[in-house]
């Protein structure tokens, strides 16, 4: 028997106000109530809006078609129609409309371009980074090594022969940077993707992908440490660094009696330093793993912090001040310290190595050695039982390191 159609008419239409369901004929329907919603998903304005409902390979489906406010009876009809004629083919109305829609969508992306793309995954993520230098290495990156090939194209059009053709030049000769440079033109695509800007596999994906291309970091990143000063010159280098003067000498010596990383050291403030209690409390956004750190202090380190108040400049809470105003000390400038003392051999991370270097030789406790590094515990059954900071044995593990810098031995 033929299912009739057309039942509704337009006053039917109009004066149904009560909420429910009024049937059209072949599948199309007028869906009243608080529920009611467009085309879109998106609640009607009048409680008012069409369905289409179907059956294809055994499964119920219904599809929206619009409010009444946007589409008349007829208009639906139309839409109805087409639908029917679809699903008579075998085409599932709804995924034909989701694939139009994702592709109208992709063909307006193709104004958005992969420098573009970069620009607003990086603003979108600049506040999540620990500091702006951070951010600063993206954009310095993606500038010198991506943008000269792909800034320009839609970033819809990005494909593995363009990742290639970026790290390829310099996977051998710099393997850290391409590396870092690899996963953030993931990132940048993988956020694309998220925003309906591009379809498919992420071209710079590495595992089964790009592995398959280039060699693995290991086997052409040659490991480069720190320079280092070996941990029994470290007393004579003292007493060479006590005739050097400025902030910067403060800052270095700071730093190598609290075994501290330089951008903590040199962004270290007074409110951050507890005299009394005898700790520099180090904050999270500050840390490399991310959490506040309490770093015991020495006689000899708050004897650092004296020298330093003799240089605090009113109204500036940073302990060691750069030559801007309200701006701490360089990263560079201990660096450029270290040159000035004929020591180019060394670098100011290094003598973190040298601390570490004399804990194992001088029998120390490794995880006191390394909680005073502020490093991360890799076994998680350790990390788990050890849940304190060692506070007062890392205190005196400094005390011990700080009379070796002194001493004539060292």
């Amino acid at each position: 028997m033929v299912r009739a159609l057309e039942k509704l008419s337009p006053v039917a239409v109009r004066n149904a106000n009560k909420a429910g369901m009024y049937g059209d004929g072949g599948g199309l329907w007028l869906h009243v109530g608080p529920n009611a919603l467009d085309a879109d998903g998106k609640p009607t304005k009048t409680g008012k809006s069409w369905l289409y409902r179907y059956m294809i390979n055994g499964k119920a489906r219904e599809m929206g078609l619009g409010a009444l406010h946007t589409v008349s009876l007829s208009e639906a009809r139309e839409l109805a129609r087409e639908a029917r004629k679809q699903v008579s083919q075998g085409i599932d109305p709804l995924e034909a409309k989701h694939a139009q829609r994702k592709a109208r969508k992709l063909e307006a992306a193709k104004a958005i371009t992969f420098k573009d793309c970069a620009g607003k995954y990086i603003a979108a993520n600049r506040a999540a980074w620990r500091n702006e230098k951070h951010a600063a290495q993206w954009e310095s990156t993606l500038t010198t090594y991506a943008y000269p090939i792909a800034g320009a194209l839609s970033v819809g059009e990005i494909d593995t022969g363009h990742v290639t053709k970026i790290l390829q030049p310099i996977w051998t000769e710099k393997a850290e940077t391409a590396s870092r440079l690899r996963g953030r033109i993931e990132a940048v695509l993988s956020y694309a993707t998220t925003h309906g800007w591009r379809a498919g596999e992420n071209p710079a994906r590495w595992r089964g992908h790009l592995e398959n291309v280039l060699p693995k970091k290991s086997k052409v990143a040659k490991v480069e440490h720190h320079a280092a000063l070996p941990w029994q010159e470290i007393s004579s280098f003292m007493m060479t660094l006590d005739k050097e003067k400025g902030v910067g000498a403060l800052a270095l010596r700071f730093a190598i009696l609290t075994a501290a990383r330089t951008g903590e050291v040199i962004g270290a403030k007074w409110s951050e330093i507890d005299r009394e209690t005898k700790v520099w409390t180090v904050p999270g956004d500050r840390m490399k793993a991310g959490r506040e750190n309490r770093v015991p202090l020495t006689a000899e380190a708050l004897a650092v912090l004296d020298a330093a108040e003799g240089l605090r400049m009113d109204e500036v809470d940073y302990v060691f001040p750069g030559g801007k105003k309200d701006a701490p000390l360089s990263n560079m400038a201990m660096l450029a310290l270290l040159r000035r003392m004929k020591r180019d051999d060394l670098t100011a991370h290094g003598f973190r190595s040298t601390f570490r270097d004399w804990a194992a030789e001088t029998g120390q406790p490794a995880d006191i050695a390394e909680a005073a590094l502020a490093h991360v515990i890799g076994n998680k059954t350790v990390a788990a039982y050890q849940r304190g900071d060692l506070l007062d044995r890392r205190r005196k593990l400094m005390e011990e390191w700080a009379a070796f810098c002194a001493s004539a031995g060292g």
